[in-house]
């Protein structure tokens, strides 16, 4: 299956992170398909995806690959959610195409012109050797979060079987992590102040994101005029599936809102 459509009402695509496999955002696809339409898929560059890919093109991969989507599923406009690694692709694509995308959402964004720290030059180094490593300073990393979140035992259990389950049946491959930071070191990302639909920055609470810091997703709602931010309280990197009602709920109300403000306004 390469577009997942799923649920009715208010379209909503949805856009994953660096793993590049949308079914590591399961909680948060359900969620949102039972308040409006959502629209998702893997990045192109992983096997089976069902869209083309030419290694020399990088990150315009998937903006193109966007561009598909829209025309596979028959969209005019939607609201478009990026996350973490997605928010620059998907800010990109609404400065490109202003007339598709009728809101913004970035949950847990990099900024577009984020650079590696110590610890993400490390495992650029050797992808594949280090990501035994990885793996576990990943689960250290998020072990604070999760009490936060879930703070009973037998719940953090339930969700932590789950997802290890969710993550060996799609384990990312390190190389092509490794490949799509380098694509977007490479790539020169317009300014985000260019957006000028409605923009909402969803992130975690400061501490508890030890991926990608708050302070750095905030700084969409510095260059953007009018973005407006939210935060899923007692989450971190991983609100949207702790808590995918949350989550859910922030999403569909932002749409709605603008879209409601919008029909009004062109009554």
């Amino acid at each position: 299956m390469s577009i997942v459509d799923r649920g009715r009402g208010t379209p909503v695509v949805m856009i994953p992170g660096i793993q590049g496999r949308w079914k590591w955002m399961a909680p948060a696809v359900d969620a949102l398909a039972s308040r409006c339409r959502v629209i998702t898929f893997s990045l192109c560059d992983e096997p089976g995806s069902g869209f083309p890919m030419s290694p020399e093109r990088g990150m315009e991969n998937y903006l193109t690959q966007l561009e598909e989507v829209f025309e596979r599923t028959g969209l005019t406009r939607a609201v478009l959610v990026g996350v973490s690694y997605a928010g620059p692709i998907a800010t990109e694509f609404a400065v490109r195409h202003p007339d598709r995308v009728r809101a913004l959402v970035l949950v847990s964004a990099l900024p577009t012109d984020w650079t590696p720290d110590a610890r993400a030059r490390f495992y650029l180094r050797a992808p594949l050797l280090l990501s035994p490593v990885f793996v576990v300073d990943a689960s250290l990393r998020a072990a604070r979060e999760l009490r936060a979140a879930l703070p009973r035992l037998v719940d953090r259990l339930r969700f932590s079987i789950v997802q290890v389950g969710r993550v060996i049946r799609t384990f990312p491959a390190p190389w092509r992590m490794a490949s799509r930071i380098r694509w977007m070191l490479a790539f020169r990302f317009s300014d985000p102040s260019a957006v000028r639909c409605p923009v909402l920055v969803i992130t975690g609470e400061p501490g508890l994101d030890r991926v990608v810091p708050p302070e750095q997703t905030r700084r969409y709602v510095q260059a953007i005029a009018g973005a407006k931010h939210m935060t899923i309280p007692r989450t971190g990197h991983l609100g949207l599936l702790t808590r995918a009602e949350t989550f859910a709920v922030f999403v569909c109300e932002f749409a709605d809102e603008h879209i409601v403000a919008a029909r009004r306004a062109s009554a």
